[in-house]
């Protein structure tokens, strides 16, 4: 038969020819051990070059559709009868068109326009200069963890040394890994919760406990849980602090059961009233609890940069489960990192965001009172970065949504924090990301539509 191949210009002819054959052969529009012409004859058939023909019948035999004997030329090989094979078109769907959003309200985003690029890409170019080619230590670069074990000492009261401190690409890696070492059964975590701990868990299909959260925080399971999941600086999502009593009943709690207990302190540098919350692990005499930073709210989320203290007694058991990881972090990002933090300007950075979201915080909240009205209810303004908004009757948290999406405007509910019964009049509102004005004019746009 005369194999016949339309060229184009996206490709070249080597590759058509090759697959053109190709889709012959799996379609079987040709037989197995069937001859395929000579490179010399389908060369001239084709108007191309021997070579090029080579190329494609070398592309061929290497994948094992076409086989070759000696001085007599190339056959193609023998399959499964019962192999059906269709060509799928490659089609590429365009975006639908949605409503780009005018501002953004979610959660977990950050003011990117403040950041210090001018001193981080300074230091990112004199450490390009000097780094090798080889990937950092599982563990992570020593400079970073040992800027890190200064940081927590000052700024959070953790006692720790840098062969504790271990560098993962994000929370949801981090705490994977963590549960592959413990590999329990049952998990604990707050009800409501972090969506994102949730999911990881689901994952790894454990059984996960909700445990509720009063006006002191997380309350002390009443069973045995060899993992229970916090937020005490900053619950997550309601706000809440948790009180110094109720983190030495967790404590004693996790002591009495053999349970260890997660700290996740993802935003405690941003508190607007009265100084920092110390830290759980702060209290932890006898190493119970292990204490998740990140430098997403404080940096940049790109960064992808969180870290994990490991109690001294779970040291070696964990290295040596993890003996045959590689680091999963950019070695640079982690020397620039570790090299901002020496020079003072991540101090200095979170001291000049703390001011801006601040403000930015004390913005929405006018903004909410001047154009939502005594009807909405805010709660979790001391902290962080959002707030919740209680809905009035008339108003749900689907329609709250619908209504500001449709708008242009992006916020988050709330009800998927919840493992049980879910409140179904609350959204979150971010304040991380938007501007001064677009607060100002967001906040208005939805007095004008959820009123």
């Amino acid at each position: 038969m005369e194999l016949y191949i339309h060229f184009t210009n996206d490709q070249p002819k080597y590759i058509q020819i090759y697959q053109r054959i190709r889709q012959y052969i799996l379609e079987k529009q040709i037989d197995a051990h069937y001859k395929l012409p000579s490179k010399r004859n389908l060369a001239q058939q084709l108007n191309v070059s021997i070579l090029t023909v080579q190329t494609a019948y070398e592309q061929l035999q290497s994948e094992g559709y076409i086989y070759s004997i000696e001085r007599q030329g190339s056959f193609v090989s023998g399959f499964d009868e019962a192999w059906q094979y269709s060509e799928k078109p490659v089609v590429l769907k365009e975006a639908a068109n949605k409503p780009s959003a005018i501002i953004n309200f979610k959660n977990g985003q950050v003011d990117d326009t403040a950041f210090p690029y001018k001193h981080w890409l300074r230091i990112y170019k004199n450490e390009l200069n000097e780094l090798g080619g080889g990937t950092a230590p599982w563990q992570g670069e020593y400079s970073l963890r040992l800027q890190l074990a200064h940081y927590l000492s000052q700024a959070r009261g953790i006692a720790c040394q840098p062969e504790q401190i271990y560098i993962f690409n994000g929370f949801q890696q981090q705490l994977l890994n963590i549960c592959l070492f413990f590999s329990p059964q049952i998990v604990g975590m707050e009800e409501p919760g972090f969506i994102r701990a949730k999911a990881v868990f689901e994952q790894l299909k454990l059984d996960c406990k909700p445990i509720p959260v009063d006006d002191e925080g997380c309350m002390v399971p009443r069973q045995s849980l060899k993992l229970l999941y916090t937020t005490p600086a900053h619950q997550y999502p309601t706000g809440k602090i948790m009180t110094a009593s109720r983190r030495l009943h967790l404590l004693k709690w996790a002591v009495d059961h053999n349970s260890y207990i997660i700290e996740d302190d993802y935003d405690s540098e941003f508190r607007y009233k009265g100084a920092p919350i110390s830290t759980l692990s702060h209290l932890d005499s006898f190493d119970r609890v292990l204490y998740f930073g990140t430098f997403s709210k404080t940096m940049l989320p790109s960064l992808r940069i969180s870290y994990l203290v490991m109690p001294a007694t779970l040291q070696a058991e964990y290295e040596k489960f993890n003996r045959f990881q590689k680091s999963v972090v950019s070695k640079v990002n982690q020397r620039v990192t570790a090299r901002f933090m020496e020079a003072g300007n991540y101090a200095k950075h979170i001291a000049k965001m703390r001011t801006l979201y601040r403000t930015k915080r004390n913005c929405l909240i006018e903004s909410v009172h001047n154009h939502l009205g005594d009807e909405f209810k805010m709660i979790g303004d001391a902290a962080g970065l959002h707030i919740i908004v209680h809905l009035p009757a008339g108003l749900d948290e689907s329609e709250a949504l619908a209504r500001a999406n449709a708008n242009g405007i992006a916020i988050d509910a709330v009800s998927t924090m919840y493992q049980q019964e879910k409140p179904h009049n609350q959204v979150m509102i971010g304040y991380g990301a938007p501007s001064i004005n677009e607060i100002k004019a967001g906040i208005k746009i939805l007095g004008e539509i959820w009123r």
